[in-house]
């Protein structure tokens, strides 16, 4: 490939394949990132996603494929991208007996960032960490940490984001004013690649991408996504919805039935066999059934059922 740095994408990967023992983790993956985005890597737990961010960044080496990262050949230029995104992981890695500014100065240190003393005091406020300066890492909360974690990402002024599902574990409003803070980096320039299962968050990227067992299934916006799937969704509310979930279960036609708090979502592609299933319910008098918008958690959740784990015992 010859990219360069002046391409449009920050990343451009084609046909990337990592097996281990034997199984393919990620197969003939391909994605297109444009710069100043941020885009959302979604699948399953065990479909490819960390193995992906993985060769994105250096730190394994694809079996197949070629691409490049922030204009860099992906095989020929490791080194030199582990030295130019932030990667931050899924388990909080810094050292917890170590107060924030000081795993800032080391992480600082390690890449060699010149004027060090400013550069952990612009990170420090930026984050809105310097009144807690001097809190030992490991007395933090769960948001705080995540905070910390993505200061360190951003110490060395790194040309990319790679986050591995960073707001597992936190507050709605920890991840809210995490999300803000995406957003106002991406105003900035900044390409954010963010692994994710909270459909809220991936509502927030600007396009997105969903990985099942190691295959690409789906890319594109969220209203792209769910423009193209083509369900017809019904929402049911009444009495023993429970019963009424096991009968439809298997339905011609029926490809989704996901209980939605007080009321029953049931869908499928095929719209006059969905429409046919739900009918029954329709003449109970005590019982209200409407179609309603597809979510993009309506379509994630059919792609998950269909997938086929490749790790499964045959």
């Amino acid at each position: 490939m010859n990219a360069t740095a002046d391409s449009p994408n920050a990343i451009d990967v084609r046909g990337l394949t990592k097996s281990f023992n034997g199984r393919k983790v990620v197969d003939d993956f391909s994605m297109q990132v444009r710069r100043g985005l941020i885009y959302g890597f979604l699948g399953p737990n065990g479909s490819g996603k960390t193995t992906t961010i993985r060769m994105l960044c250096g730190l394994l080496t694809p079996d197949a494929g070629e691409g490049t990262c922030i204009g860099l050949d992906l095989r020929r230029d490791a080194a030199l991208i582990k030295r130019q995104v932030g990667y931050m992981t899924q388990k909080f890695s810094l050292y917890e007996d170590l107060s924030i500014q000081e795993n800032l100065e080391f992480i600082a240190h390690v890449y060699e960032v010149p004027d060090r003393r400013r550069r952990v005091a612009e990170t420090l406020e930026s984050l809105g960490l310097t009144g807690r300066r001097a809190q030992p890492a490991g007395s933090l909360s769960g948001g705080w940490k995540q905070r910390l974690a993505l200061a360190a990402c951003l110490i060395h002024d790194p040309k990319l984001l790679l986050l591995d599902e960073p707001t597992a574990g936190v507050d709605p409003k920890a991840r809210r004013d995490f999300w803000d803070h995406l957003h106002h980096l991406a105003a900035g320039g900044m390409t954010v690649l963010v692994s994710t299962h909270y459909m809220d968050e991936a509502e927030r990227c600007h396009a997105l991408a969903y990985i099942a067992y190691g295959k690409l299934v789906t890319r594109g916006t969220s209203e792209e996504i769910v423009r193209e799937a083509g369900l017809s969704i019904y929402a049911v509310t009444g009495p023993n919805l429970a019963e009424v979930a096991d009968r439809l279960r298997g339905a011609a036609g029926v490809e989704l039935v996901i209980p939605f708090g007080s009321a029953l979502h049931l869908g499928g592609i095929d719209r006059a066999a969905v429409a046919a299933a739900v009918a029954p319910l329709a003449a109970r008098p005590d019982t209200h059934v409407a179609p309603i918008p597809t979510a993009l958690e309506h379509v994630f959740i059919r792609l998950m059922d269909q997938a086929s784990d490749n790790f499964a015992t045959p």
